[in-house]
């Protein structure tokens, strides 16, 4: 599939009163990229519907006694500072964390922009690219001992 100008670019474009010259060609490639404005306004708002629902369904949970508590973030936190509080280091401490979480990072692709930091020490890069997160929301529930990180990935 082929054309002058992607159409979905095209109507994001024209919904913000902008001009729609110089149009990515419609590939499949570029849909399915981050770079095709139509797609990447739907998929943001899908996902931060999702987002939304979650953490009403957390508030939702949360009964007088019950142990399920949201924990409110400001822009700079990232997980390594959210695990410096208590009620974070009676769940894990952060060394046992660290090492499920490398666990879990390696599956993760690193970004070419990262490809420096990671070939300098592989091992450390991907404990220090956990700490360095940071989530969306964050809940805890006391009682079965988990966290729950949300992260939207745009």
């Amino acid at each position: 599939m082929q054309s002058a100008g992607c159409r979905l670019c095209r109507i994001a474009r024209e919904a913000r009163c902008e001009s729609t010259d110089g149009l990515a060609a419609e590939t499949h490639g570029h849909i399915n990229s981050a770079g095709c404005e139509g797609m990447s306004t739907k998929i943001t708002a899908s996902q931060q519907s999702i987002w939304i629902h979650l953490y009403d369904s957390t508030h939702t949970a949360q009964k007088p006694k019950s142990k399920l508590k949201s924990v409110t973030l400001d822009k700079k936190s990232n997980l390594s500072m959210l695990w410096r509080q208590e009620e974070f280091l009676k769940i894990r401490s952060k060394e046992d964390l660290a090492k499920k979480a490398q666990d879990i990072e390696v599956t993760i692709p690193v970004k070419k922009s990262q490809e420096a930091r990671h070939n300098l020490d592989p091992v450390s890069f991907f404990v220090n690219r956990f700490w360095g997160r940071q989530p969306d929301g964050v809940t805890i529930n006391e009682d079965l001992q988990i966290v729950y990180i949300f992260e939207v990935d745009v």
